[in-house]
Parts: structure tokens; sequence; C-alpha cells
């Protein structure tokens, strides 16, 4: 008992104790805070990294459609649906629940 009675009434240690429990728990910038904005700033970057490889894939694909009419024509047959005057088109729809039962 003797020897705390003197860290406790050592000024700048009770200072330094009472300005860390401050910061870390009722400062606007809290531990908590903190611990949230990182893990924000981990999920957001996560985001930007898939963004610009989605924008790095679709800037290719826009200029291999625009440099070549095969697969211009090839887009637009998967995608419009889009045939020639002489053809006919089938489009095999696979049902859904079909897949559940097997």
């Amino acid at each position: 008992m003797r020897k705390i009675l003197p860290i406790l009434k050592n000024k700048y240690l009770l200072t330094i104790i009472s300005l860390l429990i401050w910061v870390i728990f009722f400062d606007k910038n809290d531990l908590s805070t903190q611990v949230k904005l990182g893990q924000q700033i981990k999920q957001l970057e996560n985001e930007k990294q898939y963004y610009s490889n989605e924008i790095s894939v679709i800037t290719a694909d826009t200029k291999e459609l625009t440099t070549n009419p095969k697969t211009l024509e090839k887009f637009a047959r998967e995608k419009y649906l889009m045939k020639r005057n002489n053809e006919d088109i089938f489009v095999i729809v696979e049902d859904k629940n079909s897949k559940n039962k097997k």
C-alpha cells in the first residue's frame, strides 16, 4: 500500500493515464472508431481494385469490338439475338426447377 501511494500522488503519471483513458474511450476519434474506419478503408480498397479490374476488362472488350468486325457480329448475335436474313434462331432456356430435381 505504501508503494502504491507515491505512484498515485505522481501528477504526471495520473495525467498521462487519464489522457490515455480519454483518448481510448471517450474522444471523438476513439479506438473503436479507428478500427471501424480501418475496416472500411480495406473494404473500399478491395472495391477499388475490383472496379479497376472490371474497367480494364471492359476497355479491352470495347477495343476488340471496335476493331474486329467478327467479334462485333458475335457480340450482337449472343447479346441481342440478332440474325441474318436467311437464319433462324433457337433459344434454349433451361428450367430452374429441373436442376433442383436432379
